[in-house]
């Protein structure tokens, strides 16, 4: 309890730390949310027009820790302002709706690769030497080597422009109402394979590399050894045995991982045009929106956060070093 209790004081520290820093940075950047939004309409106000958009959208001259004050305050009861760029939508709509689409995205695209890429990691260690240790590293880290942004121009290009096999563009048909229909579903899932396999192909030989080079430490430890020597299956010492503490060094990156999952693949949003929270960050640089910037800043580093949060409860399930080095430092 006492090891919960201290890391959630940490994380606790941090994000008070990056609620600060959402409420400067936006501050330190030329440029009013307000002008922008009469520039891109075209039109013009009267000085105390402008004045009620201002304040509506966040925009204040009191005193600097009296704004902050205030941004604590509305952001604790989740009220996080009025979005510029959707006006006169709040925030957390606009972050709600985007948040849907990234987590049906990215979140289902960053799990499959872990999981994936793990297996074929064990997989590859157990068999050193083998087919799928000699051929399957260097392919899956050569396509690693590349930038989403590629990967997904080419899909798109092969597969879906010049095969027709799937759609180019948005998250379901034009044609299909939203619904819990079967074929508005069919078309979530139709449309997000090409985005999701980016991913999944991008960082599958991430996730294989680094779980393989931690099984092989691991299987020269003495409790391995002493497992085969038993008898068990080798299933059993593989996955249970072996596995099990090779994938800790793997939980720490897939936390912080899992957590930018909320930023959105910004690169493979943009090329599918899928309206994920990476889509919406860059309209709201484009447009000065700085109250949807601080919402989706937040959201990024909250989701940081609270998977790091996760990935040390499970380190310390699967790793109880992890809990007797907490009570030897106290």
């Amino acid at each position: 309890m006492r090891f919960l209790l201290r890391r959630l004081a940490l994380y606790l520290i941090a994000a008070w730390a990056a609620l600060t820093l959402d409420f400067l940075i936006p501050r330190l950047a030329p440029g009013d949310a307000a002008q922008a939004l009469i520039a891109r309409s075209q039109g013009q106000l009267e000085p105390e027009a402008l004045e009620a958009l201002r304040v509506t959208l966040g925009e204040s001259d009191a005193p600097i820790h009296s704004q902050y004050l205030a941004f604590l305050g509305r952001t604790l009861t989740g009220d996080l302002g009025t979005s510029a760029a959707y006006y006169p939508a709040p925030v957390s709509t606009v972050i709600a709706t985007g948040l849907v689409w990234t987590l049906v995205l990215a979140g289902a695209a960053v799990v499959i690769s872990f999981v994936v890429g793990s297996l074929l990691g064990a997989l590859a260690a157990w068999r050193r030497g083998g087919w799928l240790d000699a051929v399957l590293p260097p392919v899956l880290a050569l396509v690693g080597a590349f930038p989403y942004f590629w990967l997904a121009m080419l899909l798109l290009y092969g597969l879906g422009h010049h095969l027709g096999w799937f759609p180019l563009r948005h998250a379901y048909g034009d044609a299909i109402a939203p619904g819990w229909s079967a074929s508005f579903l069919a078309s979530v899932v139709r449309h997000a394979i090409l985005p999701a396999t980016t991913i999944v192909v991008a960082t599958l030989g991430g996730w294989m590399l680094t779980m393989r080079n931690s099984m092989i430490a691991v299987l020269r430890e003495d409790h391995v050894a002493l497992a085969l020597a038993k008898g068990l299956p080798p299933r059993q010492v593989m996955l249970r045995y072996a596995a099990r503490t090779a994938l800790l060094p793997s939980l720490a990156s897939f936390g912080m991982a899992l957590g930018f999952v909320l930023s959105g693949a910004l690169l493979t949003e943009i090329v599918f045009s899928y309206p994920g929270l990476g889509l919406l960050l860059l309209q709201a640089v484009r447009n000065q929106d700085f109250p949807l910037m601080q919402g989706l800043f937040l959201t990024i580093t909250l989701a940081v956060l609270a998977a790091n949060l996760l990935v040390d409860l499970a380190s310390a399930w699967l790793d109880p070093r992890v809990r007797d080095g907490a009570r030897r430092s106290r």
